[in-house]
């Protein structure tokens, strides 16, 4: 690589979805619609279920965190995002796209493993509903929440460390709508094999655990479904676990498209597109889904 085009950056400069300015306009109309969704969806979620003392259980506990993470990573993205769209100036300080990376980062990996948590407590609920009162205390699920978000933290540390270390790149424009790892990565004119190992076994490692958990957790809710003598109870149960493997395959698909695949094979604009999905798609419809 040519090392006379790499210089240290003080700023990133982040293309977005478009330049076409009709097609900005809709969009920007789209996703703020989105986001304000969003917002009202997980916030008024998260209020609800602090009124109302009936929703006082330790399932709707979970509830509340995943909402408030979708809440926190697509606030992360989506505000930047439409204040760029508009904006001639879609300058980012190098400081401030680290920041962003690393919130979205801690969130989308606590969202990865709340979702692990939360298909085991559905198993539980459902399997035998007087062990699950045994186990599943309250200090447990305060102990399973506070290690989703120890999680989310740590991974998105090591991350941060590595990346704030790279010491210049070859430019300053990202193609992408936030600051991102992988674009991020592909700029740099030093030797990030070492990012890009630590982020596919990272992302590959959480993904097949958090999938494992959550494909034996809903097999032994598959079978206990099977179990019911009751149509209707197989209707009601088949139809919330498939609202939930929804969210879940749209999510996890995406993730592992963009960070458990090799970049040779993709390109940045099809990663955009597929970040669309869980960046501001997914956090409107999960509290639609699960209140369903």
């Amino acid at each position: 690589m040519n090392q006379k085009n790499c210089t240290m950056v003080t700023e990133f400069i982040l293309l977005g979805l478009s330049d076409i300015l009709e097609l900005r306009v809709f969009i920007f109309l789209l996703f703020l619609l989105i986001y304000g969704v969003t917002v009202l969806g997980n916030l008024g979620m998260i209020a609800v279920i602090q009124v109302s003392s009936q929703l006082h259980t330790l399932m709707y506990f979970f509830l509340s965190h995943f909402s408030f993470v979708d809440f926190c990573y697509s606030t992360a993205v989506v505000p930047k995002m439409l204040d760029n769209i508009l904006n001639k100036d879609k300058a980012s300080s190098f400081v401030g796209c680290t920041v962003q990376f690393y919130l979205f980062c801690t969130c989308v990996v606590t969202e990865v493993t709340l979702l692990a948590v939360m298909a085991y407590d559905r198993f539980l609920t459902i399997w035998n509903p007087l062990l699950y009162m045994v186990i599943m205390s309250q200090k447990l699920h305060v102990q399973l929440v506070s290690g989703c978000y120890l999680c989310g933290t740590v991974c998105s540390l090591m991350h941060l460390c590595l990346a704030v270390e790279i010491p210049s790149y070859r430019s300053n424009v990202i193609n992408h709508y936030f600051c991102d790892l992988p674009p991020l990565l592909s700029l740099a004119c030093s030797d990030v094999s070492m990012n890009e190992l630590l982020l596919f076994i990272v992302a590959t490692v959480s993904e097949i655990g958090t999938i494992v958990i959550i494909f034996t957790s809903y097999l032994f809710i598959f079978i206990t479904i099977l179990r019911m003598h009751s149509a209707e109870g197989w209707y009601k149960a088949f139809s919330t676990c498939a609202s939930h493997l929804t969210v879940i395959v749209v999510f996890h698909g995406t993730i592992l498209f963009i960070y458990c695949w090799p970049s040779s094979g993709k390109s940045l604009d099809k990663e955009k597109v597929a970040a669309v999905f869980y960046t501001v798609v997914i956090p409107m419809l999960n509290p639609l889904i699960y209140i369903a």
